[in-house]
């Protein structure tokens, strides 16, 4: 009769056959490796931007979307007190505010004429662990291409990375700056 120490020692002298030793380190390490991201997740230093053609409502919407965490710790920085955008309105208005003036589009029209587009400031919100900054303008129909500048947190931390993501007629059309680019050029496809 076989003990339970006798099928343990069974089992563990067919691993090899089965190459898990060898494995097992790589899987250990895997596993070390997701603890490892995931502690540091908030260091990541991403930020995205959602540009809309909206037909419904005929306005181009931005919505900038942070890390909650990343944006107190970057408004710590920048006005050199703590701020707690989780509760306070104050705190949500002024870091929009230093977001606004680090975003700007001006756009190629298909007469080759490039304007300057004014977006106004419409809200920012809380929704989860992320922070939202909404602007708008109107819609422009004859936009050949997009030249952006997307500073925000980039003045922070150099390694900072903003997604830009353009939302025209089901297309999606994407640029990210990270370090050294100031101002991206994006063609949007009629």
């Amino acid at each position: 009769m076989m003990t339970k120490e006798m099928k343990k020692r069974m089992i563990v002298n067919a691993l090899p056959n089965l190459g898990w030793r060898s494995f097992a380190p790589s899987l250990g390490g895997a596993f070390l490796s997701l603890f490892m991201m995931s502690s540091n997740a908030h260091e990541q230093k991403t930020a995205v931007t959602r540009i809309l053609f909206n037909p419904s409502s005929e306005n181009i919407e931005v919505m900038h979307r942070f890390l909650v965490h990343d944006a107190e710790h970057a408004a710590g920085q920048i006005f050199g007190v703590g701020q707690n955008l989780l509760e306070s309105a104050d705190s949500r208005a002024l870091f929009s505010s230093y977001v606004v003036n680090r975003f700007s589009i001006d756009a190629e029209l298909s007469t080759g004429e490039e304007i300057e587009m004014t977006l106004d400031y419409v809200g920012a919100e809380i929704e989860g662990q992320f922070l939202w900054v909404y602007q708008e303008t109107k819609k422009i129909d004859s936009i050949k291409s997009f030249s952006m500048v997307n500073m925000t947190l980039r003045d922070v931390w150099p390694d900072q990375s903003n997604l830009v993501n353009v939302e025209k007629e089901g297309e999606v059309y994407s640029v990210v700056f990270d370090s050294g680019a100031e101002v991206k050029r994006l063609k949007i496809e009629p």
